[in-house]
């Protein structure tokens, strides 16, 4: 695992800081966001609505090589990062080298920390960290039948049949 101590620069630490103040609510969400579908569209829908200002934390290029295997990401970081960006309700992308987030939480310290309803029955990263300072955890609803592993797989298949 690779682990960063410093992950914010100054400015951006600055800028939560500046939210907070303000007693904007901070949520953070994280995830690979490869071949960005409706589904995560949904669920940062979702989290953005849980308070005022959505942070995104953006799995890197070897994170993901090292979580999901050699032939992923499908986009590179770059891209993964521009798709997040446009959105309108994203207001903050970080990429992250580690292969979880716990120390940009940490960093972070969001008031809320999102993850989908499939992790509900998991030990969710960062989960005791947010509580004891008064943050907590919500899942987001999962909307079904998009996923970019069954995106992948159904491209493959319909590739091999062409084959045929």
């Amino acid at each position: 695992m690779v682990t960063k101590k410093k992950i914010l620069s100054d400015q951006i630490k600055y800028q939560i800081e500046e939210y907070k103040k303000l007693n904007k609510k901070i949520v953070f969400t994280n995830g690979c966001f490869d071949l960005l579908h409706k589904g995560h569209k949904f669920s940062l829908d979702f989290a953005s609505n849980q308070g005022d200002y959505l942070v995104v934390g953006l799995n890197s290029d070897k994170s993901i090589k090292r979580l999901k295997g050699k032939s992923r990401p499908i986009q590179n970081q770059k891209i993964r990062f521009k798709n997040l960006k446009n959105l309108k309700n994203v207001d903050l992308v970080i990429i992250f080298d580690d292969d979880t987030p716990e120390n940009l939480i940490k960093e972070i310290k969001p008031n809320i920390l999102i993850k989908g309803k499939d992790y509900e029955k998991k030990d969710v990263v960062g989960k005791n960290y947010v509580e004891s300072y008064g943050g907590k955890l919500v899942f987001s609803p999962i909307l079904s039948g998009f996923s970019t592993t069954n995106i992948v797989k159904n491209e493959s298949k319909k590739k091999i049949k062409q084959l045929d």
